[in-house]
Formats: structure tokens, sequence, C-alpha cells
């Protein structure tokens, strides 16, 4: 049986998300390194990367499309995400999602997280 479709579907299927984790946590494993070094040495997201585009990443959450994304709320950000791997004051840090790459304070993506236990 073919489970493949031509129809077009969410922007992130569910094989792409678990796809997206197990790559960034193979990563960071193979890297060796702390958190803290992650955040350190990345370089920034790209709206325009191949990832950034399928995650629905913007640099500045007001700008994300409400209607593409109507889950978003103008208070998400990934300073407030789980995936963060930064103080919540940095300008810029490591993003579970994105490998070695650094996301902005300020940004969001679809695979947004309430950080646990946060109000």
């Amino acid at each position: 049986m073919d489970h493949h479709t031509t129809e077009p579907g969410p922007p992130t299927t569910r094989r792409r998300f678990v796809a997206t984790i197990v790559a960034a946590g193979s990563l960071a494993a193979a890297g060796g390194t702390s958190t803290r070094s992650f955040a350190q040495a990345g370089a920034h997201v790209d709206e325009a990367d191949e990832q950034a585009v399928a995650l629905g990443y913007k640099n500045d959450t007001a700008k994300v499309d409400a209607k593409k994304y109507p889950k978003h709320a103008a208070t998400q950000r990934c300073s407030n995400c789980s995936f963060w791997q930064g103080k919540a004051d940095d300008a810029w840090a490591g993003c579970a999602m994105f490998g070695r790459k650094h996301v902005a304070n300020g940004a969001w993506c679809q695979v947004w997280a309430k950080v646990p236990g946060a109000s």
C-alpha cells in the first residue's frame, strides 16, 4: 500500500518533524559539545534556509503569517521556547531544531513549545 500522496499537505509533516529532531540530536551527540558551547558557536539561521522554511521560521515573531500559522501567538518567541539553548536575554542562541545554528531571541517557528512549568 502506497502511503505517499501528491496532494499538498501541511508545511511540516510529522515524519519531517521527527526527522528534524533526530538530526538535531545526532548533531549534538556527534559534536560532543555542551549546550553552552553550542550557544556560543553557531551561524545565524537564514529564513530562506530549507529547514527554516519547512519549520516556518521567522526572525521576528511579529512577522509570522497568521493565516498560514493560526496557532501562533505574538507572545511565542524563541527565547521562551523549550528548545532555546541560551539565557532569556541572549540576542541569539542555539536551538535544538537547528543544530549548531543560532536563532534570534524574538524569532518563532511552528515547533515552538512552552517551557514546562512556565506561566
